[in-house]
Formats: structure tokens, sequence, C-alpha cells
């Protein structure tokens, strides 16, 4: 991993996701401008606002069109009977047979289980779905009479007059399945409205077909027995190809396999889409537009193939196209994370793996199902529902993998584990025989279990545990101490924060100016500023960096990131603050001590001297005001070089050694100039002079060699003499070696002593972070 310390400034930028509900600042809290966000609320308007215009268009179409209110079921031998209806005339003929229904005008029907089928699209007979088109076409000419009769096994002969449908008879799944084809489009507007890119704009194409799709089951969902009224409107499931049993009308000069090619086609574009979009993101293919260019024409030709030659087995075939469609995409998902472990490639990978093998479940369930009568049309209605909730699951789910909004995307996995337990339902009764009790049991337990294990396998693990208050404390207390004693290293020490808390795979300098943290990429890469700080940062630091895939790729980065990271920031900025307070207070408490000392202590001290009895008393207050003076110059001057108190520590050692008659070799290195502070001058005076007083008062040495080397951020102080002391293991631990240690660990070093060969000892301190090297 590198920092922006280590590394030089990249112009690389972390790209939005390609599913972004919002702009860059709007992504990440920042609350926009009043105008731009005017603006898109009216933009969002001029689309969503004529869409449901639309759907309202639709409901008063249908509600237009004629019906009789009576549930209708088939038995295992395909015939029709009847549930149960509302109606007086039909009242004590539940469970009767249809046998036919008549129109005044003379004109026919004798219906079978294939009325029941919901659409065209979930026949699998070639043949079966060809009969079940003409059956509807004759039952919206019959049902657009003024009456019809209604003739039953038993004799019985109902006459009923047709009327229309109404609002209320549209039913709720209508209005449901209505309102989330509206929400579902409205997410795609919004994304493409919020950044507009050739992304988002394939991300509004599948939310579009998807959408389509929802409102041709919606249409399929109408209770009762149903067809088009005369005139304008004629043929039942003419523009949708939906059944007069629970279905809807058409417009005029449409045929009823229509609805069936719209179905298709959307199906094809939402494949097309899908690939194209996993094309460009996470990861873009090298040949990107070349493969997204061929699979749209493999699309185009597929559609225009099944449309004027339609093949036998057509429902395998659209199968088999959405299948391969799913297969592809997570095979480039796959792809993706292998050249780079993006974590929002792993979550959709998940996620694609789990939508195909739902459609695999699909569509083993009704296929399965065809074979039985008395089942098909259950399993065509299930198999429907399921085959647009799962791919809608996705699309909803996508833009909020990495954002807080946990009821979203609980909600979107709900409605893709409710499809596995309705699609497993029908597999239990029918392709094991179960009885309904125990399919139903089964079904919700492993409704349950999916939905379980989805949410941890999916979004749960790819967010990653909650940091914890205690370690996120610990670390936070680390770095602001660090970050006091050396303030010059805040970026670095901020970089080095966010990579013990987040654990990204690698930290990038970036030349954006930010004022915020946010999340980019959708939950790929974190943006934390760096500057801010103050005087003390370095001008040459990045102004922010880029944490790239957190927790070493295996998880995203959220909203919830995004806020610890900002008050981890405003915390190391106070922590600065606070050091730039105390230190100035410290300045001037020095300053006023200084003061004090020369011109009180100082003059006393003057005036004994010049007071004294004897030479010797003499020479020793004189030695005493130089120890004052150089302890002022220090306390006032505050912060001040190395090069500079290196030649008052030489100066002063030297003649306090000289007057003992021992020798001095005295050695300093240094690989550039640091600035000392009165913390680290304080405790390198007292050390030396505490070891020098040492040597002249125990060790009876001749000789003493003090070096000094500074090599990048270490520091290493070595004193060594050549007296008669041994063993220092064994020395009493008093003020004087106990001071030393104490001074030493202040200033975040270690002191050791051993023996010399062939006598003496030897002091070594070593400071491994005295002075960092400003990046």
């Amino acid at each position: 991993m590198t920092t922006p310390a280590a590394r030089p400034p990249a112009d690389r930028q972390e790209p939005d996701s390609a599913f972004e509900p919002g702009a860059p600042d709007r992504h990440h809290r920042t609350a926009p401008a009043a105008g731009p966000w005017a603006a898109q609320r009216r933009n969002l308007a001029w689309v969503l606002v004529p869409t449901a215009l639309a759907l309202l268009l639709l409901a008063r179409m249908l509600a237009a069109t004629p019906w009789l209110d009576a549930q209708w079921r088939a038995d295992a031998r395909g015939v029709v009977l009847l549930d149960h209806s509302p109606l007086p005339a039909l009242a004590g003929l539940a469970g009767q047979r249809l046998l036919s229904v008549s129109a005044t005008s003379g004109n026919s029907l004798q219906p079978d289980a294939l009325l029941l089928d919901p659409l065209p699209r979930w026949t699998v007979n070639d043949g079966a779905r060809q009969q079940q088109v003409q059956q509807r076409q004759a039952l919206a000419t019959l049902l657009g009479q003024a009456s019809v009769k209604l003739y039953f096994d038993d004799g019985s002969v109902v006459r009923l007059d047709t009327a229309a449908r109404g609002y209320s008879g549209l039913g709720v799944a209508f209005y449901m399945l209505c309102g989330l084809a509206w929400a579902l489009f409205g997410l795609g507007v919004a994304v493409m409205q919020a950044r507009p890119q050739p992304r988002n704009a394939l991300y509004l194409l599948m939310c579009g077909c998807q959408a389509g799709q929802l409102v041709l089951l919606a249409c399929a969902t109408l209770p009762g027995l149903g067809g088009a009224p005369a005139g304008p409107m004629v043929g039942s499931g003419a523009l949708w190809g939906v059944p007069g049993f629970g279905g809807t009308s058409g417009l005029s000069g449409l045929s009823g396999l229509s609805g069936l090619w719209a179905s298709l086609a959307l199906d094809a574009a939402t494949a097309a889409a899908a690939v194209n979009a996993l094309l460009l993101h996470p990861l873009r293919h090298p040949h990107a537009a070349r493969l997204a260019a061929c699979v749209w024409l493999l699309a185009l030709a597929w559609c225009v193939w099944v449309w004027r030659m339609p093949p036998a087995g057509l429902w395998w075939w659209a199968q088999a196209l959405a299948l391969a469609a799913a297969g592809t995409s997570w095979y480039l998902l796959r792809r993706s994370c292998c050249i780079e472990p993006n974590p929002f490639a792993a979550v959709l990978r998940r996620l694609t793996g789990l939508v195909g093998a739902g459609l695999v479940l699909v569509t083993a369930s009704v296929a399965l199902a065809s074979r039985w009568p008395d089942t098909a049309a259950a399993a065509a209605t299930l198999g429907a529902w399921a085959w647009c909730l799962v791919p809608s699951a996705l699309l909803l789910l996508t833009p909020f993998v990495s954002r807080s909004r946990q009821v979203l995307r609980d909600a979107a996995l709900l409605a893709g584990a409710t499809a596995v337990a309705a699609a497993s339902l029908l597999l239990f009764m029918d392709g094991l025989s179960l009885g309904a009790v125990s399919s139903w049991l089964m079904a919700a337990a492993l409704g349950v279990a999916v939905y379980t294990a989805a949410r941890r396998w999916t979004v749960g693990h790819a967010t990653g545990p909650q940091l914890g208050a205690e370690r996120t404390f610990e670390q936070l207390y680390r770095a602001a101490r660090d970050v006091q004693v050396h303030p010059g290293r805040y970026a670095q020490l901020l970089c080095q924060l966010l990579r013990d808390l987040f654990e990204p795979r690698e930290v990038l300098p970036s030349q954006r100016e930010l004022s915020q943290a946010r999340v980019v990429g959708g939950g790929a890469a974190l943006e934390v500023p760096l500057r801010g700080a103050g005087q003390h940062e370095p001008s040459q630091a990045a102004p922010s960096a880029v944490l790239r895939f957190a927790g070493g790729g295996q998880r995203l980065f959220t909203d919830d990131d995004a806020r610890l990271a900002d008050r981890l920031v405003e915390q190391l900025r106070r922590a600065v603050a606070y050091d730039r307070a105390v230190e100035r207070g410290r300045s001037e408490e020095r300053q006023r001590i200084a003061q004090d000392l020369h011109d009180d202590i100082g003059a006393r001290l003057l005036t004994l001297m010049y007071q004294a009895p004897t030479p010797a008393m003499e020479e020793y207050i004189r030695l005493t005001l130089k120890d004052l003076k150089t302890l002022t110059r220090g306390l006032a001057a505050g912060d001040q070089r190395l090069s500079h108190a290196v030649g008052e520590w030489k100066a002063d050692l030297a003649q306090r050694l000289a007057a003992a008659q021992v020798h001095l070799v005295w050695a300093c290195t240094q690989d550039r100039e640091v600035p000392l502070s009165m913390t680290q001058w304080s405790a390198l005076t007292r050390v030396l002079r505490e070891l020098v007083s040492n040597v002249l008062q125990h060790a009876q040495a001749t000789r003493v060699d003090i070096r000094i080397t500074l090599q990048g951020p270490e520091l290493r102080l070595r004193v060594a003499d050549n007296g008669r002391g041994r063993a220092p293991e064994a020395w009493a631990r008093g003020l004087g070696l106990g001071g030393v240690r104490k001074r030493v660990k202040l200033i975040g070093g270690d002191v050791a002593w051993h023996e010399q060969t062939p006598q003496g000892i030897v002091c070594e301190v070593r400071v491994a972070g005295f002075a960092p090297p400003v990046m």
C-alpha cells in the first residue's frame, strides 16, 4: 500500500458508480444548491408526471372493458370450473363445469384450461399458445355483446349482461404492480438525471424495460372474466396478448400475439443493456465498444428472427436468451473481480448469481408444471411474477448497495426471496407431488433461508462489520497524540489512521480539493480531505487521499464510513489546534520564567559572586551563572535548530570537562537541519549534563567520547568513558539515572547502558521518530 506521502500525486480518479442516485456532492450528504436541485426536480417532473398520466390512462381504458365478475379454475382434466362469484345468478353453481359461452349473435366458445394462463409468453407448448390466443379473441368477441349465456354441465343456463369493469374491478395487484413499475422507471430517470452518462443511460433502459414487463404483468392480474368492447377496442389481449380470464384489452389493429412479441423484445433489450453496462463498469473491457455493438446486433437479430420466423420451442429460446445474458453478466463481473478486487463488482456478481439461480428455478418450475393442465395456469402466473420481480429487485437494489438505506436493500432482497419461494412452491407441488400444506411450509422455509443467506452473502458481507467504538477511540487517541508531538506529520498520520481503521488495499494521493469525505465508485473508494489543519501542514502535501477497496477488497465503503472519516479529520484538526494553543501558552510561560530568572536569580547570583570570600566560591558561582544563562536563553528562544543546540552543548560540556582535566572527543553527524521543540531541547540538554556529571563524580575517567547522529527520522546519542565503572545492570536506580530514563522516554526514545572494552561504560540513547522528513 502507498500513501500520499510516499507516492507522487496521481491524476487517477475513482469513477462514480454506474448507478449513482446522485451527483458527487449530493452523493455524500453535501446539500446542493437550491437552484440546481429545483431544476432537477422540474426535469424529473417532466418525465414522471406524463408516465403517471399514461398509467392512469391505461387504467381508464381497462376500467371501460366489459367483464363478468366470476373466478374460475381448472381441474386435472383441463376443464374450466366456476370457483366463486358474487353475482346472484351464479349463486349455487360453484364447482360446476363451464361447457360453453354463447352470445345472441349465435357465436359460441367451448373454453378449456388454456384460458386461465396469464400470458402467452408463459405457455410452453407452441400449439397450445396458438389455441390460447384464438380462444381469447373469440371470448373478446362474445363479451363485446350486450349479454352472454353460460352453459354448465348440470344443465343450468345463465344469462348475464356484460358491464364495464370499473376502477374497483382492476384489483389491488394491478395498482401495486403499476406503482412498482412507475417507481422503478422513476429511479432510472433519477439516476440518469443526476449523472448523465452511457452507463446510467443503459440502467435507465433496463428500468424502462422491466417497468414495461411489470405493466404487462399488471394487465394479466385483472380478476374475473373480461373482454374488449366493440368499437375502438377489439380483441381480448390485442395489445398485450393478455387473456380475457384475468386479462385486458388492447387497441384495434394489433394481433393477440403482440403482447408476446413485446415481452420477448423487452427481455432481449434488458439482456443486451445489462451485458453492455457490465462491459463498461465496474471495469471497462478493452474492446467494450465492439463487443457492445455485437451484443445489440445479436439481440436485434434474435427479435427479428422470432417475429418473422417463430422457431419451434419459442418459449425455450426465450428462456435460453435470458439465462445466457445472466451467465454472461456473471462472467464479466467475475473477470472484473479477478483483474481488480473491486467490492462493488463482487456484490454485483453475487446478486447476479442469485438472479441467475432464480431464473433457472423459475424455468424448471414452469416447464415441469406445464405437463399437468390443472397446474399450468398457476405455474405460468407465478412464473411471470418471479420473472418480473427478480430482475426488478436487482435493479432496485443496485443504486443502494453501498448506502445506509437498509430498508430499501431489505425490500429488494425480500422481493427476490419471495419470487424464489413462489417458484419452489410449484416445484414441490408439481414436480415432487407433495401436499399443499407441506409444499407451502417448505416454500416458506426456503424463502426465509434464501433471504437470510442472500442478505449475509451479498449486502451484509459487502458492507462489512461496523468498526467498534473502542477500537476507533484507541486509534484516534494514538493518532492525536502523535499529531500533538509532530504537527507537521498531520497528513501522514491521518492516512495511517484511516488505513488502520478501514484496511484499504491502497491509499492514493488526489489533487481534488474536498470539504468533506465522500464515497465514490459505488462504494469502491473513499475520498478524504487532508488539508485544512493549518500552518503545520507541508505545502507539497496532497489535498486529499483516495482509499480504495476497504477491508482488503472484501467490503464496500458506506456513507457511515464517510461520516466517520469526517469526524476523524475534525478531531485531528482539533488536536492540532489544541497543540498550538498549548505550545503558545508554554512559550509565553517559558519567556516569563526566563525573564524572572534573569532579573531576579541572576542578579542575586551576580551580587554573591562579587562578595565571594574565596576564589573557589567565586568560580563556582560564575559557572552557576553561565548555566543559568544557557537555561534562560533556551527557555526564551523556544524552538531552535539542532546545529545551534549542538554548538551550545559542546561548549558547555567542553568547559566542564576541561576544568576536571578530562579529554572530550566530540562528533556530530546530521543529514539535514531540523528544528528542536522545547521538550526535545530540554530533555537532551539535561540528559547530556547528567551523563557527564556521572562520569565526573563516579567514573574517575580521563576521556569522554560523545557522538550525536541524525539519520532519517532517527536520532542516536552515544556517551562513552574510560573510567572504572562496571556492571551497569547492577546499579541502583537513583534520581540521576531515573531522570535520564524519564527524559528520554518523554521524547519517545530508549536508553541503555553497557560495559566497554577494555574499560568504561557506554550509554546509548535512540529516538526512532525524532524528526521525520517533511513529506
